[in-house]
């Protein structure tokens, strides 16, 4: 068959083949939340479906990914399941999870505040209140286990990806680059500017699940002190500290 890949609307996605075992669903070409919440409502939609031959589903910032084993299902009748579905807003769709996460922005956990303080023209300051004081939507999971990208940026704090990438990314870094911030789950490589550290694992192997974060929460930063990120850090590290979230309205 051949899968469409016209220009979609507000009504209708686009559908584009992945190879023999993945189908695309593409709502729009932008960081949008509308379309995002498009993507996030059909995922759980497909979820409680339990559709036979569906392997996994990836939600992103625009378009959600459905692998599937070709030996059991076929693009056409993924489409008309989608199709079906375009609509339904399931329970879990009406409310989210908010998380707020604690973040130190001093020091050695902050190697870049001074410098994405002079690039937006502030002090380093109305850096931190201008990163704390948001509510930042969880768009998709990608790149390494429990990584979140986070966005709408204040206007203010979008400045340019680093002109050279850091070979090492210190674990659970708070970053921030155009749009979006993130939290490195793992020490990694990166490119993005580093304005803070949470003492709270993004990824952790021995809790279930072991990712925090899910696309569709909502995170917000609450700025803690050297010492403070130090004793809480502790308590994560010792399994004698969990962090939980609220329900709010989606």
């Amino acid at each position: 068959m051949t899968v469409s890949a016209v220009t979609g609307t507000a009504e209708k996605p686009i559908f584009l083949a992945a190879g023999d075992a993945a189908l695309v669903v593409q709502f729009g070409e932008a960081i949008d939340s509308a379309i995002n919440q498009r993507v996030n409502d059909l995922a759980r939609a497909l979820r409680s479906l339990a559709l036979v031959g569906v392997v996994d589903l990836v939600p992103t910032f625009r378009s959600l990914m459905i692998h599937y084993d070709p030996l059991r299902t076929d693009q056409a009748q993924l489409i008309a399941a989608v199709e079906g579905n375009l609509h339904v807003q399931t329970a879990s769709s009406e409310r989210r999870r908010s998380w707020i996460i604690p973040s130190c922005y001093e020091g050695e956990c902050a190697p870049d505040l001074e410098a994405v303080a002079r690039q937006a023209g502030l002090s380093p300051a109305e850096v931190i209140a201008a990163h704390s004081g948001v509510d930042f939507d969880v768009y998709m999971m990608g790149f390494m286990p429990g990584f979140p990208y986070m966005a709408s940026m204040p206007p203010a704090l979008r400045v340019p990806r680093l002109t050279e990438p850091r070979v090492r990314v210190p674990v659970r870094s708070v970053s921030i680059a155009a749009e979006i911030t993130v939290v490195y789950a793992i020490e990694t490589p990166g490119g993005l500017s580093l304005i803070g550290r949470t003492p709270v694992p993004f990824f952790d192997l021995r809790r279930d699940p072991p990712v925090l974060l899910e696309s569709g929460d909502q995170v917000r930063f609450e700025a803690i002190s050297l010492a403070e990120y130090t004793a809480l850090e502790a308590d994560y590290a010792a399994h004698t500290k969990t962090l939980e979230f609220t329900w709010i309205d989606a």
